[in-house]
């Protein structure tokens, strides 16, 4: 019973640890995956501002880590409100994708729910620059997926 109730225990930690949390299933690699996203964004006017390559990081210190990478761009149209909205958002802002590899082999793209994400700051979820962060990493994220 003991085992049982741990279990559960953690299963709804877990689940609390991923809320807020968007995932995008991806067909490609990855490296093609985030090479894709690259691109996308880049395409749309935003800048990257860098790529951190977290399992390469590991491999470095003689570590294991499932492919795993992170995007961080930005395009201050979008941003700048929000930080205007409340100066703090600029600890969440730019945007930030992470590509990785689960343990059953599936890659995904995984991005913050912008309207988590601002709300801690206290920016409500229907305020303009909430619901254009929103459409912007859901569309940017699909075409980096799409076949």
């Amino acid at each position: 019973m003991k085992k049982l109730f741990a279990a559960v225990i953690f299963g709804l930690i877990a689940g609390m640890a991923n809320a807020g949390i968007i995932r995008v299933e991806s067909p490609y690699s990855v490296d093609e995956t985030l090479d894709r996203l690259e691109k996308v964004v880049s395409a749309a006017g935003a800048k990257v501002f860098a790529r951190v390559e977290h399992a390469r990081g590991a491999e470095k210190i003689g570590m294991k880590l499932a492919p795993e990478a992170l995007l961080i761009f930005g395009k201050p149209e979008l941003g700048t409100p929000a930080m205007q909205a409340n100066p703090l958002a600029g600890l969440v802002l730019p945007a930030r994708v992470l590509a990785y590899e689960d343990e059953a082999g599936k890659v995904w793209l995984a991005y913050e729910d912008p309207a988590e994400m601002l709300g801690r700051f206290d920016i409500p979820a229907d305020a303009p620059v909430v619901q254009k962060l929103t459409k912007a990493l859901k569309g940017l994220t699909g075409k980096a997926v799409a076949k």
